[in-house]
């Protein structure tokens, strides 16, 4: 008999973390060996995996094993962006054993279940199902080919996987989960799946939970509903019944909205994202309650200890030595990419994260004047390094990133690394004086690398959006840029007026206080260091879900 049967997860579980809870994401930032994700949402399901384990929650995670990851980021012949596919292989992984089907596109489809050991990396255990087998045929292979496919039917047939795999793996496990949490409305086909196993919305509802991520109504996946009536996402229920379940009347089929409408209770990532959501939403009948859960992330995993040591110690001396190593390291690698080798002793500025249209990578180079008088700054020098991993059809961040790469070539101290995973995520967050997060607020729901950037003794200096608004006081534990009535700016307005703002804050705030009172620059880092360590660390994050979010309606 297989040890998958009656599965328990293997460790003694915490009593007032008994409750059983499956949690369905795309994506899983863990570790870097595992290469499954592509940005924040994954680095927060990581994060979460971590404290679920540390907390010893009674939580599986099921997520699908991408053969060729995101995709690997690498440079053309002029250093400009290259994709490439290239196959992961996997030897910490466990063979379930566990095969079963599923339709997909009014066919049976051969999905294989791989196992990730609690103890491999400090994880809640999980749960990545592929179909890529050679049962299958090549088109049903490639399901599990790339992270967020481009082609609409493939990616289609992923949420189909994710979903009502993930929800059919449960019964295979015969784990029983009485909680069903999406991470993001990927999975949101599970409850077709769960509406035909327990025969009623209200059966569903109570064991579903949703987490939106997303601020804007457009940018929520929605698919043609008769696309998705052929490709078997709605497991085999008829499409006027559908459109009875979920309320749908026209002929788009929001993913978003269906998980507001079966889930019990929602949750935005951040005080500010909830109620973002809920006047969003408010526009619909049947939404669920939205609160919020602030993400977090994990203090253990990301956070260099010595740093900590150094400040609960109160060893100034050690603390400065430490900083300086930690940047030297980090920047030695950026040589290494760039040949661009950047001074540990200067003021360094970096910007590194998902490369999308909202959040602005670009935005403190288009005043150009500027721009270089702050790269020639003698009095208060300046080093500026950019990083992250655009969508690979995402054309215009692509050509942002590219802007970057030619423009770096006519300055010595700017530099653009490529590569921007785990890794390199905690080297840039060393490296970093300053961490700049410039989002078209409210845009941006949470926005964690802030966060793993304090706890590795950068100060943040961002645009008040996501988290920011939970954490930052000016000029006591980092730099924000005081809001105004956003909504009655339009883009460019929006755009003139953070750009003006964030030079007046870098020319008269920062850069005297960082090279004119260095012991004030120091004490900025170490609020930071400390506010950030227990209120978003992911460990607080994982226990509010139990209790916001898992605990049975009384």
């Amino acid at each position: 008999m297989s040890r998958f049967a009656d599965y328990q997860v293997p460790y003694a579980v915490d009593p007032k973390y008994s409750r059983r809870v499956a949690y369905f994401s795309m994506e899983f930032a863990v570790h870097q060996p595992l290469k499954i994700y592509s940005g924040g949402l994954g680095f927060l399901s990581g994060s979460h995996l971590r404290s679920a384990y540390q907390l010893r929650q009674n939580l599986v995670g099921i997520g699908i094993l991408w053969k060729y990851g995101y995709y690997d980021q690498a440079r053309n012949q002029d250093q400009t962006l290259q994709v490439q596919w290239n196959e992961k292989v996997y030897n910490f992984l466990e063979d379930t054993g566990i095969r079963f089907q599923i339709v997909i596109h009014d066919a049976p489809v051969w999905v294989k279940v791989w196992y990730l050991r609690p103890e491999t990396f400090q994880t809640a255990p999980l749960f990545l199902l592929s179909t890529d087998l050679p049962e299958n045929d090549y088109v049903s292979q490639t399901i599990t080919h790339r992270l967020y496919d481009g082609n609409v039917a493939t990616k289609v047939a992923q949420f189909i996987l994710l979903g009502i795999g993930g929800a059919r793996l449960m019964d295979e496990l015969k784990f029983n989960p009485e909680v069903y949490h999406l991470n993001e409305a990927h999975a949101v086909s599970s409850v077709f799946y769960l509406y035909n196993k327990f025969g009623s919305v209200e059966a569903v509802r109570e064991r579903l939970v949703f987490t939106t991520h997303t601020p804007e109504e457009a940018g929520n996946e929605k698919h043609d509903i008769h696309l998705c009536n052929k490709m078997s996402y709605f497991d085999g229920l008829p499409l006027e019944e559908v459109r009875r379940l979920t309320g749908l009347k026209d002929d788009q089929f929001n993913h978003s909205l269906v998980a507001l409408r079966f889930a019990r209770k929602a949750n935005g990532v951040s005080e500010l994202h909830g109620h973002v959501s809920r006047k969003m939403w408010s526009g619909h009948e049947g939404i669920c309650p939205i609160i919020h859960v602030t993400n977090a992330q994990n203090w253990k995993y990301w956070a260099d200890k010595q740093l900590y040591f150094a400040m609960d110690n109160q060893d100034q001396d050690r603390f400065i030595d430490r900083k300086r190593y930690l940047k030297k390291r980090a920047l030695d690698r950026v040589a290494d990419q760039t040949g661009k080798l950047l001074d540990p002793d200067v003021l360094t500025i970096v910007w590194a994260r998902r490369f999308a249209g909202y959040k602005r990578a670009e935005l403190i180079t288009r005043d150009k004047a500027r721009f270089e008088a702050l790269l020639s700054n003698k009095k208060y020098p300046v080093q500026v390094i950019w990083a992250g991993k655009p969508y690979p059809l995402d054309y215009p961040a692509i050509g942002d990133f590219n802007h970057l790469v030619h423009m770096s070539k006519q300055y010595p101290n700017m530099a653009v690394c490529v590569g921007y995973e785990l890794y390199l995520s905690k080297r840039l967050k060393q490296a970093a004086d300053v961490w700049l997060n410039n989002p078209r607020v409210p845009r941006e729901a949470s926005g964690t690398s802030g966060m793993t950037a304090a706890m590795n003794g950068a100060v943040n200096f961002s645009t008040n959006d996501g988290w920011i608004v939970e954490f930052v006081r000016h000029g006591y534990n980092g730099y924000v840029v005081p809001p105004v009535d956003y909504d009655s700016l339009h883009v460019q307005q929006q755009d003139d007026y953070d750009l003006e703002r964030m030079y007046a804050i870098l020319e008269d705030e920062i850069l005297p206080t960082y090279y004119d009172a260095p012991q004030t620059w120091r004490q900025i880092v170490q609020n930071g260091m400390g506010d950030v360590r227990f209120a978003f660390d992911s460990n607080r994050m994982a226990d509010e879900y139990y209790e916001l979010m898992y605990k049975a309606e009384s």
